[in-house]
């Protein structure tokens, strides 16, 4: 039966997907662990202000395991990840509010196994041999940067963090042989991101619990190791991007060995802890997933023969991967499937969804399919994104016009653009937006070679690759050139200042926790970032004319489009003052600016009326600036200097 569509201009189309729809039933699924036939996972719940919950999944029943207010959040690094782990039914996991690590036991409650909040944890692996956790450590109550160590912590909180591995300015991945008696561990120094160069070690651990003989036994400053991780017949395996993919190896007599070579991503920019493209089944056999021209697939490997075969899957992106018992666990989504926590017989290859970050999915009428674009970009290269074309079933507009075009500038700025199914997308697409998702030169899952195209181009070669992605779907009369609107958060708001401050092809933007000053940034961000941009700009303060020269606040006579900036006073990645100055420098030019702060937030936002309100608040902006009524009523946001 078709369904009959109103005629109305594109942007006012009535839809169903709300942002109340989107914050109110949507939550992030995270990290994912086993202890015995048991499945636990982290869920981040806008609705209660981002907490982040622990549940598990046993026997087909799902129970929430964290009480409230305990939330399972570290701050290492800033970013975290990793802030549990479990053993024969305990829960150990930083809390968020104090950074303290704390044991929960069935039935009592949780109590705190470390002191000090200015020392924070991540990443932790049960010692089962010394009754102890192994993590990272960073100990933020000494002078200047914080110190990064790997620690041992005892399970009962009977004495204090032992330090266990020093020197070096990060560390991650502390990972324990299956009899207990090696360590392994990924460590790294300023200037370089763990996405540059990164080093895998090996030691014994000495009878007094003490790892000694270290060795160096794969990766360096221009190679990135991922992952290190022992099968349970002991053998340490890994993952590097030596061939220019992150691909798949092991050590074995000494002799670093390529396990199943191919022009596929197995690794990950590692911007939290705990992340996982692989687990052990057995020992014979290693389930894995690996990104091919940005769709994730799923495989497993014979470790004996190095076969390797693909199972067929729905999904589209695969994360959080573990495994054990001819079962593999881990997060999923596909376009039309929103993430959920999935387990997977290895024999059968059936599946079963345990948890969905979303119950109430849309009707598929009202969803805009991606579709791959590759297309020419500056300098006779080649760049990547996702295309989403206006889509709702109940509307259309006249033969005689063009969609308004958003283009999405993800964050990073190494990292990448999914085609996981997305509501914050979708919530475009249905009003009559066109959306261009983009990985830009720098992006992750096409190579280290083309990860490194952004090195000393930062805010040149994203631009043009923003820009060029604009132009290529206007000249296939996709969308309307007089309204071409971009937006991104933290690096994507960079981005997108650079974008309109440089260059004249968008109407509008919106900026999300976007960096404006280089300068303050690489003066006042966290260490995990402090020597970034040596290699995305040039070092400081050497390079210091080239810092002014591509930081938009510097440059406001050049910007000329109207801007929306959000921006969490709680963040220490890009500060408040930072985005301040930019909207009182637009103020002073009589640009139109709006400009909407939120309390209690930090670098992302986490809470649901706040998700909401950005979401809305963007919307309104250009339905101000592109001349369009919105089909819903909005809260109005306040736009200065704009005209009647």
């Amino acid at each position: 039966m078709s369904i009959r569509q109103t005629i109305a201009p594109y942007g006012s189309w009535k839809s169903p997907i709300t942002a109340d729809r989107i914050v109110e039933g949507g939550v992030g699924l995270g990290q994912v662990a086993l202890d015995g036939s048991d499945i636990y996972w982290s869920e981040m719940r806008p609705a209660e202000g981002g907490r982040h919950v622990i549940l598990r999944w046993r026997e087909g029943t799902v129970e929430e395991i964290l009480p409230a207010p305990f939330s399972a959040r570290t701050r290492v690094h800033e970013y975290g990840g990793g802030a549990f782990a479990v053993d024969e039914g305990v829960l150990y996991f930083s809390n968020d509010n104090d950074q303290l690590l704390y044991r929960l036991a069935p039935g009592n409650p949780p109590h705190a196994i470390t002191t000090g909040t200015e020392k924070r944890y991540a990443d932790a692996v049960i010692d089962r041999r010394h009754h102890r956790l192994l993590c990272v450590g960073e100990d933020h109550s000494v002078g200047g940067e914080p110190v990064n160590t790997i620690v041992a912590i005892d399970l009962e909180g009977q004495c204090e963090a032992r330090v266990l591995v020093a020197g070096q300015d990060f560390y991650a991945s502390p990972r324990l042989s299956p009899d207990g008696r090696q360590l392994a561990w990924l460590s790294w120094n300023h200037p370089d991101m763990p996405w540059d160069g990164t080093e895998l070690w090996l030691a014994d651990m000495g009878p007094d619990g003490l790892p000694v003989n270290p060795q160096c036994v794969a990766g360096n400053r221009e190679e990135s190791v991922f992952q290190p991780l022992f099968a349970p017949d002991g053998t340490l395996y890994f993952v590097s991007d030596r061939s220019n993919w992150w691909n798949l190896y092991r050590l074995q007599q000494g002799r670093v060995k390529a396990l199943a070579p191919m022009e596929a991503e197995f690794g990950l920019p590692q911007w939290i802890f705990g992340l996982s493209t692989y687990a052990f089944d057995s020992a014979q056999r290693l389930v894995c997933t690996f990104n091919r021209a940005g769709a994730w697939h799923l495989a497993v490997l014979d470790t004996s023969t190095l076969r390797m075969e693909e199972i067929e899957t729905p999904f589209s992106d695969i994360s959080h991967v573990t495994a054990a018992d001819g079962m593999a666990i881990f997060v999923a989504a596909s376009a039309t499937l929103p993430a959920a926590i999935v387990r997977l017989d290895l024999v059968t290859h059936q599946y079963e969804i345990l948890r969905a970050s979303l119950t109430d999915i849309p009707e598929s009428g009202y969803l805009s399919a991606p579709q791959t674009l590759t297309y020419p970009t500056a300098h006779g290269d080649t760049a990547h994104a996702w295309y989403y074309p206006p889509t709702n079933q109940d509307f259309h507009a006249t033969a005689d016009s063009m969609p308004p075009l958003l283009v999405l500038s993800h964050g990073g700025p190494t990292s990448a653009a999914s085609s996981s199914l997305n509501l914050r997308i979708q919530y475009w697409t249905s009003r009559g937006f066109a959306v261009v998702d983009v990985n830009y030169r720098g992006s992750t899952g096409y190579g280290r070679a083309y990860r490194h195209r952004l090195d000393g181009q930062w805010g040149v070669a994203d631009v043009e690759d923003c820009m060029a992605a604009a132009q290529h779907i206007v000249e296939r009369g996709l969308a309307d050139k007089d309204r071409l609107a971009i937006r991104g958060g933290s690096a994507g708001g960079y981005t997108t200042l650079c974008a309109l401050t440089f260059h004249r092809l968008f109407r509008v933007g919106a900026a999300y926790y976007g960096v404006s000053d280089l300068e303050a940034l690489v003066r006042d961000t966290h260490k995990f970032e402090a020597r970034y941009l040596d290699r995305l700009i040039g070092p400081y303060p050497a390079s210091r004319d080239l810092y002014l020269e591509r930081s938009p606040i510097h440059h406001v006579d050049r910007l000329s489009s109207p801007v929306i900036f959000f921006q969490g006073l709680e963040d220490k990645v890009v500060p408040p003052d930072q985005t301040e100055k930019m909207v009182n420098a637009l103020r002073a030019r009589h640009i139109p600016v709006a400009y909407v702060p939120f309390e209690g937030e930090q670098h992302g936002f986490r809470r649901a009326e706040n998700i909401r309100r950005a979401l809305e608040a963007e919307f309104y902006f250009y339905s101000r600036l592109f001349g369009f009524t919105p089909a819903d009523s909005i809260m109005p946001v306040t736009i200065e200097n704009l005209q009647p």
